[in-house]
């Protein structure tokens, strides 16, 4: 009788072994069909899991869980699109999840503030396509905004987080950011544009210079002011990064010779508003270049924390200046 307890026990452990097994290498039965999964960014290894399961990519999650577990590929799994060929083991699917080998579409985000090349590098760095075909491509584009044409797509694809097929081509990229710009633009930009007497585009260009200058959400509609207000009164902007723009580098710091680029984009030369927008403003900028604080202020400097401090004449922004940059 004591024999049959180890004989039992050691069928068990076989059974269960070789269930385990063909659970990862031998069933075959799933996916029935070719299957695109999207994977959100932030997901766990167990929420791709229960995502692969839903789908019907793989039956019982468990023992994929613990091949992972064992092989330390918990982490090595990547947000995305995958597509997955019908019948494949698990073991199968793990290993295109790992190696990103059934990959079709990656999540890339594109902060506020974004120039076009900056786009066009973030995409080259997220293994899509090459960042001087869709550079070229933005700045060759254009779109029809209120009715007027745009120079270029700058400032009108929308900085935001996108799914981006590995494949995608430059006109791909501009429709889907494009589409989403028409979707942040407050839905009375055309009247707003009119009572500023201004061009959507115009103030769109507003918006990127509120979206280079602010730090805190606050200050946005104040520096939105402080521009129209400037504009009103043909004053030169004097705002550093359409200067920054201009140049073919970023610098951290702008010197006097800097100040005196010879180049559309330098408002310390120039009255009125560069040619283009500076960059690709977020929802906020543009909620503020539409809709700017009531104020007369014409100067600000930023002194610290994320906030800037506004003055109506020069005798309280040099005061305001001695203060923020003691």
């Amino acid at each position: 009788m004591l024999r049959v307890v180890p004989l039992v026990l050691l069928a068990v452990i076989c059974i269960a072994a070789a269930s385990f097994w063909y659970a990862l290498y031998g069933d075959r039965s799933l996916p029935v069909a070719s299957s695109d999964v999207v994977i959100p960014a932030g997901s766990s290894f167990g929420t791709v899991l229960a995502i692969l399961h839903r789908d019907g990519v793989v039956g019982h999650a468990l023992p994929l869980h613990v091949l992972a577990r064992l092989r330390g590929d918990e982490t090595k799994v990547r947000a995305g699109e995958y597509r997955f060929a019908p019948h494949e083991s698990a073991a199968e699917v793990l290993r295109a999840l790992v190696t990103q080998g059934a990959q079709v579409a990656r999540w890339v985000t594109f902060p506020e503030g974004f120039t076009d090349d900056q786009i066009a590098a973030r995409l080259q760095q997220s293994g899509i396509g090459d960042a001087r075909a869709f550079s070229r491509a933005f700045a060759a584009g254009s779109v029809v905004v209120d009715g007027t044409r745009t120079h270029s797509l700058e400032g009108f694809l929308f900085p935001d987080t996108y799914l981006v097929p590995l494949a995608a081509a430059p006109a791909q990229i501009e429709t889907e950011l494009e589409a989403a710009f028409f979707r942040a633009l407050p839905v009375d930009a055309a009247a707003r544009a009119r009572a500023l007497r201004l061009t959507v585009p115009q103030v769109v260009t507003v918006a990127s210079l509120v979206e280079r200058e602010a730090k805190i959400d606050r200050d946005r509609p104040m520096i939105a002011a402080v521009i129209y207000n400037r504009l009103r009164l043909r004053m030169p902007l004097q705002i550093d990064a359409t200067i920054e723009y201009a140049l073919p580098q970023h610098k951290a710091e702008l010197s006097r010779a800097d100040l005196a680029v010879r180049s559309p984009y330098n408002t310390y030369l120039h009255t009125g508003l560069p040619p283009t927008p500076i960059a690709n403003p977020g929802r906020a900028s543009l909620e503020a270049a539409f809709h700017p604080a009531a104020t007369k202020a014409l100067y600000y400097v930023y002194c610290g924390g994320g906030a800037h401090v506004f003055a109506q004449t020069l005798a309280q922004h040099d005061a305001n200046v001695a203060r923020c940059l003691r």
